[in-house]
């Protein structure tokens, strides 16, 4: 079951984001300049809307994706230091307390909801 991703949950310690990740950090301009919300109309109809369990969201997913492409590491290093990494948090769009994913959720990710699907080519076009 798919709900959209909503923004930053409040949480008392979001405000830590701005003291721990810079203006000039780059998650924080690749948020400030990407609008993922093509990534959820893309992929609505891969998901079941009435059945089921709550899905992780797929905006989420693909940032982890775009996270574990820009740094060069595998699926259990990504989620890891998504743990402890305040950047990585924010781009995710996670509350500092928020626990992370199982690794394993992404390759579900890509093989599930990603086949026949080129995402790549609505980012940059």
């Amino acid at each position: 079951m798919l709900a959209q991703q909503p923004k930053l949950q409040l949480s008392i310690y979001s405000d830590l984001y701005d003291l721990i990740v810079p203006k000039d950090n780059l998650l924080r301009k690749i948020n400030g300049l990407i609008d993922f919300t093509f990534i959820y109309d893309e992929l609505v109809n891969k998901y079941c809307s009435n059945n089921g369990r709550n899905a992780e969201s797929p905006i989420r997913m693909f940032k982890y994706l775009l996270l574990k492409t820009i740094y060069d590491i595998s699926d259990v290093d990504v989620v890891e230091r998504s743990r402890f990494d305040m950047s990585f948090k924010y781009f995710l769009e996670m509350t500092p307390e928020e626990e992370v994913i199982n690794p394993s959720s992404l390759t579900k990710f890509r093989k599930l909801r990603l086949k026949d699907t080129d995402l790549l080519n609505l980012l940059i076009g």
